[in-house]
């Protein structure tokens, strides 16, 4: 269910406003997106047809089988029966009958004639491993917040704001200062959200850019996750945290070391701390409008020296707009839930951005991971 071509490291060519993202290469005839009773047809968009409206269903039932470590169970036991997958989840006979035959529809699962279930080779890379950047806690996250608020889609799209955000109590015209009043569901879309940055995170860290970095402000930062790579990384790089303060002490709880920073503040009321030479928003600036975008390179620009960089990582649309699973599935998200504003804009919007903002020699770098891009600008 992975839309990249290849989630590996980039291809590090320069995006100049023309050349194309990345395609997402469409689904293979055949194979757990079809289904011959009732998708007999060639035609691959009704066969993806088919597969989407049951999807939210069968995510869910996936999500049910990490949580019941189905999957962890068959990495370790390939070839597991029924009745060893009941007493290893120790759930009714009957409703685990009824899970495995839905994950088993998505490919994800076999069941061979003998009886036995094994993992499918992407269920074994993506859903077994239980580490920080584990799936789990990805869709755990995507379950319990995302995808509740997509309920509310046309609500939220017709009135042009995040009306979604009505189900969360407290203070606040985003997503991420309501959760400030629930600590613990705030953990759990923190861990989410660190758990897909490590996805992409890799790229991002070896990229020859930070190499002459000497103090970066890490703006939106979060937990730290992405300042504790980049300084482990490169031993010369001190980093910054700029976060909200309740994102701030979950920063303090989970990252040490005397080369990382934190700096509590509000992004747009509050002023840049100086002396960095960089200026980093990752996952940052696809929260908000051009305009709020504009205002906040700015920002980055009024605190950086000459020759001084800002650097924005993110999802990219395509040029065209119409390619991208993972972009898409987060500017509806941001729309409807998390700022009611906000896209994964394409490369050459953030380009534009950048120049108002003063800066020169716009560029990007494409073929990240997960539609990722990342886009440079210097200060003259």
């Amino acid at each position: 269910m992975n839309s990249s071509a290849d989630p590996g490291q980039p291809v590090h060519t320069t995006h100049s406003g023309h050349s194309h993202q990345p395609s997402v290469p469409a689904q293979p005839d055949g194979g757990p997106f079809t289904d011959s009773v009732t998708a007999p047809a060639a035609d691959p968009v009704a066969e993806r047809f088919h597969f989407l409206v049951n999807a939210p269903a069968l995510f869910n039932a996936v999500v049910t089988a990490m949580e019941w470590d189905v999957f962890g169970h068959l990495a370790q036991h390939p070839g597991a029966s029924f009745e060893e997958l009941c007493a290893s989840t120790g759930v009714p006979a009957h409703s685990l009958r009824v899970l495995l035959h839905a994950v088993c529809t998505t490919g994800l699962l076999e069941r061979h004639a003998d009886g036995t279930y094994h993992n499918a080779r992407a269920a074994t890379e993506l859903l077994a491993p239980d580490g920080p950047d584990s799936w789990r806690h990805i869709l755990t996250g995507w379950r319990e917040i995302y995808y509740p608020a997509f309920s509310r889609m046309s609500e939220a799209l017709a009135a042009g704001t995040n009306t979604a955000l009505d189900d969360y109590p407290g203070e606040g015209t985003t997503l991420y200062r309501r959760l400030a009043h629930d600590p613990q569901l705030e953990a759990v879309f923190h861990r989410s959200m660190s758990a897909f940055t490590l996805k992409s995170l890799d790229a991002l860290v070896e990229s020859e850019e930070f190499a002459t970095v000497r103090h970066l402000l890490d703006v939106g930062g979060g937990d730290g996750t992405t300042s504790a790579r980049l300084t482990a990384r490169y031993p010369s790089l001190r980093s910054t945290v700029f976060d909200i303060p309740s994102v701030a002490r979950l920063a303090a709880g989970a990252q040490a070391g005397d080369r990382i920073r934190l700096h509590p503040g509000d992004l747009f009321t509050d002023p840049f701390p100086a002396g960095a030479d960089a200026v980093l928003f990752s996952h940052v600036l696809e929260i908000f409008s051009g305009e709020q975008i504009t205002e906040l390179l700015a920002k980055a620009h009024s605190v950086l020296p000459s020759g001084g960089r800002v650097f924005v990582y993110g999802y990219n649309a395509s040029d065209d707009e119409t390619r991208g699973w993972y972009s898409a599935r987060l500017s509806l998200y941001l729309n409807v839930l998390a700022s009611g504003q906000g896209m994964a804009y394409p490369a050459r919007d953030y380009e534009e951005w950048m120049r108002r903002a003063g800066f020169g020699d716009a560029r990007t770098l494409t073929g990240y991971p997960y539609e990722h891009g990342l886009t440079i600008g210097t200060k003259p």
